[in-house]
């Protein structure tokens, strides 16, 4: 007999799960639904935008929607592995929605609990993934040219708004039908703008896995000066910008590029199952990386297109940063082209490389080798010539850097490497900004610093899998990137 929904959730909700299972998210016959071992709510789409709640049984819970939820440092720090009555959901119903806009949408997605460690699956102290506010919530800085100085705002926005608002400050044209991008989700934050000035260049900085409370205190504290600056000549979102669900690394590079929920730029998750090829679907690992952007939904445009619409002679920059989607250069486009770059063979003697933990840390070496080489392609490019090539200075430049995902796993976001890995990536930011200086565009620049999720500290003793529960019952289940569940598959 075939597994169906009720199946599955009847194996989810089950209290035995409660420590590890936090929500269970489901669509039947365009009624979406969100499920917990104390309640449940179906809502469906509304005009404009809105949601409207059909059925509520027992707590809702996606009730609480709140945006400022474990925000300062202080108040996170005290709430650690928060429950789910203490926890917040902001834009819930549209982080829910979009997923089953997607073609290859899952039956079910299944979300952990701010605890659960996923020790069966060589889990971390730091985790991201669900829609709790602490692991959705991604740091936003703008500043300099173009952009008001309203120093610490307490407000939130979402992720897809980033794109839209970068394109309005750069000033590229808008579509027929008045959008930036061609699927834009988000709005353009015009009230950041100042529109008695307008930038040259934009720069912009992703720092992967990246929580924005810690970001903002080792700014506060002197660890971070050049962030720090950065901070001082714009205005930063106290409570962040809330990532797509789900709050995983490629589906929301591509939202900050896009300005569209994954549901509909294509790049659903980490790794999906196409039903129609009975194929697993990977985008986030070293080998897919390169050509992750082969299953973007056609007619996505990203910052790069719409500059270049705008501008035809205009060159922009992707750096180390597999959503290059319409960069005139990318990082992930020399290496399909096969051409060598120069790697650093090792991580010893490289400048913002705290040898602390290089030395005992793999993936902090390793990740301390990949921000110094696309530190050294911002370098050339921004000084106009790069591996025996000439280039204009870029109008867009977006740089990816990855060592803080690495370490914000590796200790949580209240770890001393945690700390170190935002060191080390000020640092290189100080670098470019300092090359700006040297060509004399500084302050004909501004500049966005984000991250594609945000990073909460889980609890080791908290265990568990639910796929070995739905293995038990007997369920024809596939688990894709732990939570995507297709039924039957």
């Amino acid at each position: 007999m075939a597994t169906t929904i009720d199946d599955a959730l009847r194996v989810l909700l089950d209290p035995a799960l409660e420590p590890i299972v936090e929500l269970v998210l489901t669509q039947r016959e365009g009624v979406l639904e969100a499920h917990a071992v104390d309640g449940s709510v179906r809502f469906t789409r509304g005009d404009g935008g809105a949601f409207d709640e059909r059925e509520v049984h027992g707590r809702n819970p996606l009730g609480d929607q709140a945006t400022d939820r474990f925000s300062p440092l202080h108040d996170e720090v005290a709430h650690r592995h928060p429950r789910r009555h203490q926890n917040a959901y902001p834009f819930a119903y549209e982080q829910a929605a979009q997923v089953w806009d997607h073609a290859h949408a899952p039956d079910l997605v299944v979300l952990h609990t701010a605890a659960h460690h996923w020790a069966d699956q060589g889990g971390h102290i730091g985790e991201h993934g669900s829609m709790g506010a602490v692991q959705a919530r991604a740091p936003f800085v703008i500043a300099g040219r173009g952009v008001r100085a309203q120093g610490m705002v307490p407000r939130a926005a979402r992720l897809v708004d980033v794109a839209p608002t970068v394109c309005a400050l750069l000033g590229t044209a808008p579509l027929a039908d008045g959008r930036l991008l061609a699927r834009q989700d988000g709005e353009a934050l015009i009230d950041l703008l100042d529109p008695n000035e307008r930038p040259d260049h934009v720069v912009g900085f992703l720092l992967d896995g990246c929580n924005p409370n810690v970001l903002y205190d080792a700014a506060t504290r002197g660890e971070a000066p050049n962030i720090a600056r950065l901070m001082a000549m714009g205005t930063t979102f106290q409570h962040g910008v809330v990532s797509s669900l789900p709050t995983v690394t490629l589906a929301n590079h591509t939202t900050a590029m896009t300005g569209c929920h994954p549901g509909h730029h294509g790049i659903l998750h980490n790794a999906w199952w196409d039903r129609e090829r009975r194929q697993q679907i990977v985008t986030n690992s070293a080998e897919s990386w390169a050509t992750a952007m082969t299953f973007l939904t056609p007619g996505t445009e990203s910052v790069h297109d719409a500059v270049r619409r705008t501008w035809a002679d205009a060159f922009t920059a992707s750096i180390n940063e597999p959503a290059d989607l319409g960069a005139a250069y990318s990082t992930f486009d020399l290496m399909r082209r096969q051409v060598r770059m120069g790697f650093p063979k090792t991580p010893d003697g490289l400048p913002h490389a705290t040898e602390r933990f290089v030395r005992p840390f793999k993936d902090y070496a390793w990740y301390s080798q990949v921000d110094h080489h696309g530190l050294e392609q911002c370098l050339g490019l921004l000084a106009g010539r790069y591996l025996d090539t000439s280039y204009p200075l870029p109008r867009f430049v977006w740089m990816n850097f990855t060592l803080t995902d690495s370490a914000f796993h590796e200790g949580g976001p209240h770890s001393e490497i945690a700390r170190a890995s935002i060191h080390d990536t000020d640092g290189r930011i100080g670098d470019i900004l300092d090359a700006l200086d040297r060509r004399g565009v500084l302050d004909r620049c501004a500049f966005y610093l984000v991250a594609d999720h945000g990073m909460e500290e889980s609890n080791p003793d908290v265990t568990g899998d639910w796929d070995l529960a739905l293995a038990d019952a007997g369920l024809d289940v596939r688990d894709e990137a732990y939570g995507f569940l297709y039924l039957n598959p």
